[in-house]
């Protein structure tokens, strides 16, 4: 085994950690595509210099960021896994927790990260948009009771992850709840 290096034990830091969470919560109400190292340093209590050493580069605390929002995204599917109910029984639950106001920031963060991601570019947006897509697929196929190994219940899970993306952008560009609300049930009725 390796020892691990003063560099290594430094990043596990109560101070990463601490600053991570700062500039999270910063990240949630300012988003990620214009973030400069100056201003949310100053803004969490830190300096630039902290963070690259910390976080090795921008593109380093950029991808912490996302993992730290992957983080809630993941919690949430740990708690739904935990409930009982088919496919419309978990898309309506997801619906609900899609449209609280309260995860507003966290999915245009989640937006962000994923639009960025489809550009295809190496860094830290790599693979987020295949990943959580993946997640998604992966609790839409728990929650399918019959037939889900086959090319048809995977495209139920397919279109079903779409519609519930596809409203997603509707209620986080309009904040229509009510209009976004009744075509998400319209299309579950069908499910």
């Amino acid at each position: 085994m390796i020892p691990a290096s003063d560099d290594a034990r430094a990043t596990d830091s109560a101070r990463k950690r601490e600053l991570l969470e700062a500039a999270y919560q910063y990240v949630l109400g300012n988003g990620l595509a214009d973030m400069s190292l100056r201003p949310l340093a100053k803004e969490i209590g830190s300096s630039p210099r902290v963070l690259l050493f910390l976080f090795g580069s921008k593109d380093g605390l950029v991808r912490a960021l996302l993992a730290r929002a992957r983080e809630e995204e993941l919690r949430y599917l740990a708690a739904l896994r935990d409930e009982r109910g088919g496919l419309a029984a978990t898309a309506r639950d997801v619906w609900a927790w899609l449209a609280d106001p309260a995860h507003r920031a966290l999915l245009a963060l989640w937006v962000e990260g994923y639009a960025r991601s489809l550009l295809g570019e190496p860094g830290p947006w790599a693979g987020f948009g295949r990943d959580t897509v993946r997640d998604w697929l992966d609790l839409l196929a728990e929650r399918q009771f019959a037939g889900r190994d086959g090319p048809y219940a995977e495209s139920e899970r397919t279109l079903l992850l779409a519609v519930l993306r596809g409203a997603l952008l509707d209620l986080l560009a309009t904040g229509d709840t009510d209009r976004v609300t009744r075509a998400v049930h319209r299309h579950l009725h069908l499910v």
